[in-house]
Parts: structure tokens; C-alpha cells; sequence
């Protein structure tokens, strides 16, 4: 605190606190620490950062920089029709989901009835079925599409195996067809646009699928009581799902469980093979049945051998219930 000078008038001159709370008062002497009141004296101010202000060009440079990039980058896409980065197989898998899957198999199994079948005899009808499915500009350089007419060719049966669609507009579908006797499959280039689809030239002859060995199953040891138990029930249950008797066969049937018969389709003969693995009071059983087929007389009976995969569950200490039955992916002596 310091007290106003005297000015020689009767009247003094109000106190000024001079107290700073950062510096914590009035030093002796009438001065305020970090201060200095003496005349002409500027009271210095706090760095509040101003002196890192030249940074902010040479932030402001690369920023502008980045955007000038980033809009010439999207520029040049318009321009050029690019695809932006990370984006190119969206796109492609976009424009292929335009492609009329569906029409291009169908229009691919109707065109390999006409391929696939020639003699000499038919050389021109077949120019003429070919001409259906081929643009005119294929047809007038080669109407038979390959075919030098001579020798002969004949589709037994053929159905779609798969098809690679390329974009939006082009595609092969893959024909597995049984000709002369041979299983082969056939590739052919399918177009398609707005207008319809068409064979856009030559199809390729490819090799079948490789036959191969199924992966073993795995060994779970087998069970001879279970076994003898199930094949006192089998035979009750396969005459009825041969005849297709609802009421038999839901003896026979695991609660809740609903099954139907062939309806008399076959009769039943006798069980060739069953395989019942190890395990608790459910298992998967694999049963070799043979059938008699209607139509034949004795004794020339036409019998047949199929192999069904059975689900079966134990209930009261070895009577055993059907859950399921269905094809099996393995034989009786896989195991």
C-alpha cells in the first residue's frame, strides 16, 4: 500500500493497492515485484504464443497442397473414367451382379442342344438352329461354328455346372454333357446388354470334373449289440416305407417324429449290409437295402441295391427309434 504524495492541499490523496496476486504485494520500497514503476516504463505483457504464429504458414502451404491433390485426383477419374482407390472391386462386383445369371444358363443349355448335335444329314438345319444364338457377323464367316461337316456328334444329356461372370456384359457358362457316350464339360461365351443375350463366338471343349478318393470316415469302431438289435427291426421297418404305410411306420418313428414311405414304388427284399458305430443312445447307422423292383416277375426279378444313412436313437434299453433317413455319403463297408 502506498500513500499519495502531498500535493500541499489540506486534502490528501486516496490510497491505490498496488497488490499483484500473482507476485504476492508491494515489494519495500514502493515497487511491485517483476515491475519497474520508474518513468516512461512499459509493463512487460505474458507470452500468450503469438511467437509460434510462423508456423502456422508453412501448415497452411501443405494443407492447401493436400486439397489441390485430392481435387486433380478427381478430376483425372471423371475425366478418364477411373475407379477411385479401393474401390475397383466394389465396382466390378457391382457391375457383375447386373449380369442375367439365370437367362445366360438357360440360353447356354439351348444353344448346346443345337452345338452339340451334327451329322451331314442335318448340316443345314443345324446352320439355321446355330444362327438363333450367334450374332449374323459370327455366322457369316463360319455357320457352323467350327464344324467342318464331316462326322458326327450326339448329346446324350447336359445341364449347367457353373458360371464365371467376367462384367456386366460377359460371362461363360459351363455345360457338363454326356456326347457319344463321353462326359465332357463345354464352355460358352455368353453376352448380354440391355437388348438380350447371345453366344458371342466359338465355345471351348473342356476336360470333366477329376474323379476322386472320398476323405476316409473316421474310425469309430463298430457295435455288434446294437447291430443284432437293429437289424430285428429293420426289415418291419422297410417293408413299411417301401409301401409307405403311415401307420407302420410311425411304431417306428422317435416322438415328433413324422416319416414317409416310396408309396409302393419297391417292395422290400432283404437287408445286404448294415454298419453301427460305437457311441451313446443316438447314432448314425449306414444301411444297405435291397429293393424289388415292380414290373418283374418271378423269377426274373429286377433287384436293386441302394444305400441309405439312418438316424437312430435308443429310448427303451435296445428298441431302437428312427429320427431320420436320407442318402448316405458312404457305403456299409467304408468303415
Amino acid at each position: 500500500m502506498v500513500r499519495g504524495l502531498d500535493t500541499g492541499n489540506a486534502a490528501k490523496s486516496s490510497l491505490h493497492y498496488l497488490t499483484s496476486p500473482r507476485h504476492g504485494g508491494v515489494r519495500p520500497g514502493g515497487t511491485v515485484p517483476g515491475s519497474d514503476l520508474r518513468p516512461g516504463y512499459r509493463p512487460r505483457r505474458p507470452w500468450n504464443g503469438a511467437g509460434g504464429r510462423w508456423l502456422q504458414w508453412p501448415l497452411r502451404g501443405v494443407l492447401w497442397t493436400a486439397l489441390l491433390v485430392i481435387a486433380y485426383r478427381g478430376v483425372t477419374a471423371i475425366a478418364f473414367g477411373q475407379a477411385p482407390a479401393g474401390g475397383t472391386a466394389a465396382a466390378a462386383g457391382a457391375a457383375a451382379a447386373r449380369f442375367p445369371v439365370t437367362l445366360a444358363e438357360a440360353y447356354a443349355m439351348e444353344f448346346g442342344q443345337a452345338y452339340l448335335n451334327f451329322s451331314p444329314a442335318t448340316q443345314a438345319r443345324r446352320e439355321q438352329e446355330l444362327a438363333a444364338f450367334v450374332p449374323a457377323s459370327v455366322t457369316a464367316d463360319d455357320p457352323d461354328l467350327g464344324w467342318n461337316g464331316t462326322g458326327q456328334m450326339r448329346l446324350q444329356s447336359e445341364q449347367v455346372a457353373g458360371i464365371a461372370v467376367r462384367d456386366a456384359r460377359h460371362a461363360v457358362v459351363t455345360l457338363l454333357a454326356t456326347v457319344n457316350g463321353e462326359l465332357m464339360e463345354l464352355g460358352v461365351p455368353v453376352a448380354a446388354s440391355a437388348l438380350g443375350v447371345a453366344v458371342s463366338g466359338q465355345p471351348a471343349w473342356l476336360p470333366p470334373p477329376r474323379q476322386i478318393s472320398p476323405p476316409p470316415a473316421a474310425d469309430r469302431g463298430l457295435d455288434p449289440v446294437a447291430k443284432a438289435e437293429l437289424m430285428s427291426e429293420l426289415p418291419a421297418f422297410f417293408r413299411a416305407y417301401a409301401v409307405g404305410d403311415g401307420a407302420a411306420l410311425s411304431r417306428f418313428a422317435a416322438p415328433g417324429v413324422s416319416l414317409t414311405g416310396l408309396d409302393g414304388a419297391v417292395a422290400f427284399d432283404s437287408i445286404a449290409g448294415l454298419a453301427v458305430p460305437a457311441g451313446g443312445g443316438t447314432r448314425q447307422v449306414t444301411v444297405a437295402v435291397i429293393w424289388d423292383l415292380p414290373g418283374s416277375a418271378a423269377p426274373d426279378v429286377t433287384k436293386l441295391e441302394m444305400t441309405y444313412g439312418m438316424s437312430v436313437v435308443d429310448l427303451h434299453g435296445g428298441r431302437w427309434y428312427v429320427t431320420g433317413i436320407s442318402a448316405s455319403t458312404e457305403a456299409v463297408g467304408a468303415r
